[in-house]
């Protein structure tokens, strides 16, 4: 071997692709992106929001080198990784929430995604996301509270689920409720500058949007509305999803065409959980799905490699047998083995679930009794023959021909007192427009017409806000009423036995109860007393 071949470390045979970017680079372009509405941020939601960007940055920064510190690892800070992890998870954030939120879920994001798996190309999830992930689930009322300055948390989704205007020029611009990197201008202007750069390609958020518009229109039920998607696209964390988030160079495909699927993938997933979900946040679980199914989607689209003619032979005749590889499954056997565990287990499950169906009817009957003995204290609860008879024609249909929404009278029953008499009735009903679904109730009136209160059997709504309606203190706003209908006053601030302040932020959630009330009163009225 020469003097001069043997002085370089790595030799390779040609061709070789050169690209002027480096990681560095790559990470200063997406840090220059998110700079409009970084600053937009800080100066619509104000000091705090400043406050909170620059306790997520110290965080993630401090994590990474504590790590390779300790782990005796090169000093990882100045590819600026972390940086952008810790701002992007802080552009996701309300703007007022205790700074122990961005300490931790930045901490979480570089320690957890990041280091144990590896450092950087190594993570099988954007680290920002699976910081606010850990964020939802541990922090979930605190990440759900956008309230600040006294402005109304209710976001524009939030008004939108529910019926409301809302205001697309505001969405857009950014002048509304929401997390701290809201405004759609600034993160398109943010977009165009990745695009220009080279520094992400158009495939993932072209493909995403596309994606999320189609399957809204499908699964929404508004079909072709143009006012409800675009307040769908403007609202929420798409479309920093769709050019910060899903485009990072780690976690997607490497191919154009799987970056299409990806980007499909991504629109779909948020189509879905936007419509027919109920977390509070869809674009972080959509991501985050997509990222895991990135190794599957790898396998798909296969590139021609250089040096060859057809897809997988050698420009050279008579040398295909020898060049051409060997046939794998599409499907890695991780995937098989994975998909005979999730069957096992469900089978186990259902099961578990057969034996214990009559268990779990009596402690349902048991459940549905208790609420019952809360709102007719010190009666005798018996049921009706009549009333169950009643109650029996609105099994299939639901009640009140949706003057109540999708309302369900699912039980009557009567409340006797010491001396046989009739003293109080109580009344099963489900609402099925609750924010998470069922909300079902039983609600106790006298033979007056006075509700005595209502007690939940099945709530499941948003921690720290739809939750926020099982509190004592809400449902005694029913409590010893006599009137013939409820009115939700969204305002706050009642004066009247008929209006019911609605749970902040919850008003969907607050509506659905007042409905699931006012049909139980109609039933009271129609068919308790009437019959």
């Amino acid at each position: 071997m020469s003097t001069e071949t043997s002085t370089f470390k790595h030799v390779s045979s040609s061709p070789h692709l050169r690209n002027p970017l480096t990681t560095g680079g790559v990470m200063m372009n997406v840090v220059i992106g998110l700079v409009p509405v970084t600053v937009f941020g800080i100066w619509h939601f104000g000091l705090h929001a400043a406050l909170v960007i620059i306790a997520s940055i110290a965080s993630a920064m401090l994590t990474e080198y504590l790590f390779d510190l300790i782990a005796k690892r090169p000093n990882t800070l100045w590819d600026g990784s972390a940086v952008v992890t810790g701002l992007l998870l802080a552009l996701c954030l309300p703007s007022q929430c205790p700074l122990y939120v961005p300490i931790l879920g930045s901490a979480f994001g570089i320690l957890v995604a990041k280091c144990f798996f590896g450092g950087l190309g190594q993570n099988f999830m954007n680290p920002a996301l699976a910081g606010r992930a850990f964020l939802l689930i541990s922090f979930g009322k605190v990440m759900t509270d956008y309230s600040y300055d006294a402005v109304s948390s209710v976001t524009p989704l939030a008004s939108l689920n529910s019926g409301e205007a809302v205001d697309l020029g505001k969405m857009f611009i950014g002048l509304a409720t929401g997390h701290i990197g809201i405004s759609i201008l600034c993160i398109v202007i943010g977009g165009i500058w990745l695009l220009v750069t080279d520094t992400i390609s158009w495939e993932i958020p072209v493909a995403s949007t596309i994606s999320f518009v189609i399957f809204l229109i499908a699964m929404s039920g508004r079909g072709f509305d143009p006012y409800y998607l675009a307040a769908q696209l403007c609202g929420g964390g798409f479309a920093l999803g769709a050019f910060f988030m899903a485009t990072d160079p780690v976690t997607k495909p490497m191919t154009w065409s799987g970056q299409l699927i990806f980007g499909c993938l991504y629109g779909f997933l948020s189509a879905v959980f936007r419509t027919q979900g109920s977390m509070a946040d869809t674009t972080t679980f959509a991501i985050i799905i997509a990222n895991l199914a990135t190794p599957l989607i790898d396998r798909m689209p296969v590139p021609q490699p250089f040096g060859v003619g057809k897809k997988g032979s050698s420009v050279i005749p008579g040398v295909e047998a020898l060049n051409a590889p060997k046939r794998k499954s599409m499907i890695p056997k991780s995937a098989i083995i994975l998909m005979a565990i999730t069957l096992v287990a469900g089978g186990g499950l259902a099961c578990v679930n057969m034996m214990t169906a009559d268990t779990i009817a009596e402690n349902e009957r048991q459940a549905a009794l208790a609420a019952y003995e809360t709102v007719l204290p010190d009666m005798e609860i018996t049921s009706d023959d009549a009333l169950t008879a009643q109650v029996e024609q609105f099994a299939e249909t639901g009640y009140g021909d949706g003057a109540f929404g999708r309302v369900y009278i699912n039980e009557a029953v009567v409340g006797k007192d010491s001396s046989g008499n009739a003293a109080g009735y109580a009344i099963s009903v489900s609402s099925m427009e609750g924010y998470d679904g069922e909300i079902a109730m039983s609600v106790g009136i006298l033979p007056d017409g006075t509700v005595t209160g209502i007690s939940f059997t099945t709530i499941t709504e948003t921690a720290g806000m739809g939750m926020l309606a099982n509190e004592d203190s809400w449902k005694a706003q029913f409590k010893d009423k006599n009137v013939e209908a409820f009115k939700l006053n969204k305002a706050g601030g009642s004066t009247t036995d008929e209006e019911i302040d609605s749970v902040s932020g919850a008003s969907i959630t607050s509506g659905a109860v007042v409905n699931a009330v006012n049909a139980a009163l109609d039933f009271f009225h129609n068919y308790v007393v009437a019959g």
